[in-house]
């Protein structure tokens, strides 16, 4: 299961300056990506041929070579063993740029995007550093276009509909100031989760069950049905029987790997949710 990023960090800048002069090297070959996002952004973009090893949560496509590297327990020993030109992760734990820098391997570090701009910029480097750059043009001016219609089409009410989206049972969520956010926000939902408090600040609070019920939103999304939450057992929880979106049957299960990574994929995202908005509103 991909999990959404909880903060940024400070070797950011660093990791895009050696992206920029990267992209001026010959293109990557041997590819290592222990970041399930960009797994999907290399294979879109078609530099899949040139990717060797995949880490653990790396699970679409399914031709991906999938292997027991991991992005978020980094073994610089088992991921220099592939040989690499090119590492791509979404996290620098462990001081994992700085040893692969050393190693003289190249390393591009792409944090979980803010928005859907930083999103598209990652892929067009993804496509500038593996030879495919014009591939890379064409995926996220697709994307573009199809999110675009998608919100144009979808209706915006007078007062929004009101969305909960659950990351986990124990009540996290992702306020507007996230990616997953943003897909709300350019819906014209008002997310429940942008008036809780927030003590990390990265914008993915612990909502209570009590706040949850007050709030009483018009739809729910479930974004964690891999641990067996589902629309019938939330409709179960204390409470949960007297909100808007389970009365009207418009709590929705969602692929959690698409609502936590900031691919190509999100467009269905969009897609779905855009559904359920029209869905609601037609009552």
């Amino acid at each position: 299961m991909s999990h959404p990023g909880f903060g940024r960090t400070l070797v950011l800048t660093a990791a895009v300056a050696l992206t920029a002069a990267s992209a001026q090297a010959a293109p990557a070959k041997r590819i290592v990506s222990l970041s399930p996002t960009a797994t999907e952004s290399l294979f879109a973009i078609g530099a899949g041929s040139q990717v060797i090893a995949v880490d653990d949560q790396s699970n679409y496509p399914s031709k991906a070579p999938t292997t027991k590297l991991s992005g978020f327990t980094p073994n610089i020993e088992a991921i220099a063993a592939y040989k690499p030109d090119l590492v791509v992760t979404a996290f620098d734990t462990k001081g994992l740029v700085a040893a692969l820098t050393r190693l003289k391997i190249r390393v591009v570090l792409q944090s979980p995007a803010k928005d859907l701009k930083e999103a598209y910029g990652q892929i067009q480097t993804l496509g500038n550093l593996t030879g495919h750059p014009a591939s890379a043009r064409v995926v996220t001016t697709s994307m573009r276009n199809r999110i675009a219609s998608i919100v144009v089409s979808t209706p915006k009410s007078a007062t929004p509909l009101s969305v909960f989206h659950e990351i986990s049972a124990d009540g996290y969520s992702a306020t507007s100031k996230t990616f997953i956010g943003q897909v709300y926000k350019d819906l014209g939902l008002r997310n429940i989760a942008d008036g809780a408090p927030d003590s990390g600040g990265a914008g993915y609070p612990q909502l209570t069950a009590e706040y949850v019920v007050t709030q009483n939103p018009d739809l729910v999304v479930l974004s964690d049905t891999s641990s067996g939450e589902t629309p019938v057992r939330a409709a179960g929880r204390p409470g949960w029987n007297l909100l808007t979106a389970v009365k009207r049957g418009a709590v929705a299960p969602v692929n959690e790997d698409i609502a936590s990574r900031w691919g190509p994929r999100i467009v269905g995202l969009y897609k779905v949710m855009s559904g359920r908005v029209k869905a609601a509103t037609a009552r």
